[in-house]
Formats: structure tokens, sequence, C-alpha cells
């Protein structure tokens, strides 16, 4: 693939091929793509004609119900492609969160259980871990949340050790949005089999970056989202093995299975689909080692502009090819990224009424707070470049040397 601005042969190329960058060319240096990524041009342009021409509902027998109807089942079995699915397995959502709600709700009121246990982990994404308070509130659900190391993974002792017959879930994601650390998930999954609990992964941040096959991961439910691959927000997926019973999110009129009724976005499904095609095609091409490539020469100017300064946060090796979170000792993390205005990327902090705490992932971590908060996640993505990666690595390094 590709490496620079504008490489590949444009919007109607192969699937690996590289699209027109978006974004103003003269905007900072773009590294929050666990934030958000761009929209490749190539989904706008597979969307547009069912925002104008193939306005149809997918549900009408009539002629203007076909083409939206065809365009829906493409882009479902596109997803599944992606991840190793049927594509009657795959359910599209408005988000993550909604697809996150589904697999945790979904299952446990489907359980029949009078006291169901659902065990997720501390790094979790909070629509996962405010759900499984609010089953706790609402349900009278058991929650059990594993602690991680100070890497930031689950140790499957652990899960092993918290697994009971009243399991009905085990809810852990595949990659942390701000260290990128990737967890065991074969390994965890195979334990909540042998105990008859399902295995829900949130792979919103992985689903693109590396490869994931849900087959082969064992998994029951996964969570992809659009806005995190290339697609626009409003629109994701949960994958749901056949045979899996949930209680459906939204009652009405039968669409997705009956899991989530209303009439389907067909133009934000369309645009997912395609991104999920492309993206299949940059993991067989080599995306991800290329830029990995680039996140640890950016790690490498860093630490060579800071000596002694600059310590990584997460695992070295196990963790999203993208993703460069650090420490930078004796900043804060969101003073320096104000200074450092050719670069647009985040903390991971939170800022209440302008105070600023620590990242709870990092502080899960067992990192003091001095050192969570002069932290930075720097993430990379399909358009990055290696003058992106100079750039950025010198406006890092005079902020933190800025009086």
């Amino acid at each position: 693939m590709a490496a620079g601005r504008c490489g590949g042969t444009g919007m109607t190329g192969p699937p690996g091929a590289l699209a027109p960058r978006p974004g103003p060319a003269d905007g900072p240096v773009y590294l929050d793509h666990n934030a958000t990524t761009p929209v490749d041009p190539r989904a706008v342009e597979a969307m547009a004609p069912y925002l104008t021409v193939h306005f149809g509902n997918p549900a009408s027998g009539h002629p203007y119900g076909a083409e939206p109807r065809r365009a829906l089942a493409r882009a479902r079995a596109q997803v599944a492609a992606l991840i190793g699915a049927r594509p009657s397995e795959v359910v599209f959502t408005s988000s993550g969160s909604e697809a996150n709600l589904l697999a945790l709700r979904g299952t446990l009121l489907a359980s029949g259980r009078s006291a169901p246990h659902v065990i997720t982990q501390a790094t979790e994404h909070p629509s996962v871990l405010e759900t499984a308070r609010a089953l706790r509130r609402l349900h009278g659900a058991r929650v059990t949340v594993l602690p991680v190391d100070g890497a930031g993974l689950v140790a499957p002792d652990a899960l092993a050790a918290a697994l009971t017959e009243e399991t009905v879930l085990v809810s852990v994601m595949a990659a942390n949005n701000e260290t990128g650390a990737l967890q065991p998930i074969t390994e965890l999954a195979a334990l909540a089999r042998t105990h008859g609990a399902l295995f829900h992964c949130d792979a919103a941040q992985a689903t693109g970056k590396i490869p994931l096959d849900v087959q082969a991961l064992g998994v029951d439910l996964l969570t992809v989202v659009g806005h995190k691959m290339y697609a626009p927000k409003g629109v994701a997926a949960l994958y749901v093995r056949e045979g899996v019973r949930l209680e459906p999110v939204v009652y009405g009129g039968g669409q997705e299975r009956g899991l989530r009724a209303g009439t389907e976005n067909v133009a934000l499904a369309v645009a997912l689909g395609t991104a999920a095609r492309v993206a299949a095609g940059e993991l067989a091409d080599g995306a991800p080692a290329r830029v990995a490539a680039l996140r640890d020469d950016l790690h490498r100017r860093l630490t060579v502009a800071l000596p002694g300064r600059v310590r990584l946060n997460g695992p070295e090796r196990q963790r999203l090819p993208n993703t460069l979170n650090v420490s930078v000792e004796g900043t804060l993390g969101h003073e320096l990224l104000a200074r450092a205005d050719r670069i647009a990327a985040s903390t991971g902090s939170a800022c209440h009424s302008g105070t600023h705490s620590p990242s709870p992932v990092l502080t899960a971590m067992g990192l003091a707070a001095d050192r969570a908060l002069g932290a930075l996640r720097l993430s990379l993505g399909r358009w990055t470049t290696a003058e992106d990666v100079e750039t950025a690595a010198t406006a890092v390094a005079r902020a933190a040397a800025a009086p």
C-alpha cells in the first residue's frame, strides 16, 4: 500500500488502493484515529446513491425497495467477510454503544436467570462498564469487574477464578482504546465456554486494524464500529453467533433478525460494508506492519528528543499497530497538546469544570496520577506518513521543552 498522502488509484481502485486523503491539506497532523477516523472517500462514494436515487425502504415489495434490499445484503456480507462470520450473523446498529447494550442486556434478559452473573474487566469502554452497572441496578445482576496488570491485560487465571454456574456472559474488549493493549481473547473465550457462559468482545478498536476471525477467537458476540474504521458515525454492527438468543434492544417491525426494529439506514450500512471491504484489502496488503513501523519510528524520535523523559504505557508488543501511549515526565498531557498545535491528539484524561483527572484506564493499570496525567495517546491511521511522524515528534519535543 502506498505511504504517501495521495497514493493508489483513487476511489474506484481495488480494495487495497489508497484513496485521496480527507481533511484540509494545511491542517495539523491527525493522530487521533482511536477517537474517530476520517471517512474514506470510497465509503462516501458508495453510500451517496442511497441518499438520492435508491431511497426506497428495503422492506418494500415494489421496485424502489429492490436495490436498497440488495445493497443491505451486500453490506452485511462485506462486514461478515471481514470478521469470518456468516452474513445472517451480522446485525446492524446505530453505534458501538448500542451494539454493546444489545449484547449485554440481550444476553442477561434472554437467560431467564433470577440472579445472573456478568463478568467484565476494569479497562473496558464505558458503554460496557456502565451497562453492567445498570444491569445490576435494574435487573439484579451480579457483576464482577476483573483487574488488569501493569500492561492493562486480564489474567486468564483471574477469569477462571471468577466464573460460576450463574455466569451468563463474559465481556472483554479486543483492544483498549487508550493503550492499544490486545487482550488474550481466544484463551478467555475458551474459559467462558467451559462454564457454559457466552463471550462478548467489543472489537471497536481492533476491527480493520488487525485480522479478526470470530470462529478462531471462539466468541459468541462481537462489536464492530463504523467510525473507528473509516465509515461515518452512526453505524455499527453486532456479530451474533447462530443459535445465540438475545432479548431485542428495540421492539417493533422485526428488522435485523427481530433484534433491532426500525427501518435500516441503508446508506450508512453500505458505507460500513465498503469500509469493511477496503479494510480487508489493506490487511491482505500488509497495512498493519506499515503502520506499526511508523508508530515505532514516532516512539524512537520522541525518546531521542526527550532522553529519559518518555515512558511507554501498556504492552510493548501485545498492542494495536497504530497506537502509542506515552507519558512525558514533567508535563501535563493536556497542556503539552495545547502547545503542540501542529498535531491533533488526545490524552485520555477527563476534564470536569476545568480540573483534569487521570485516565481511569491508566490508573486501573496501577500508574501513579502524575504519570497518568502526563500521558499522550497518539494513534496513527491509513493516511499517516513518515513526514507526519517527523512533524509530530518535533512538535511534541518542542512543546515538552517549553518553559
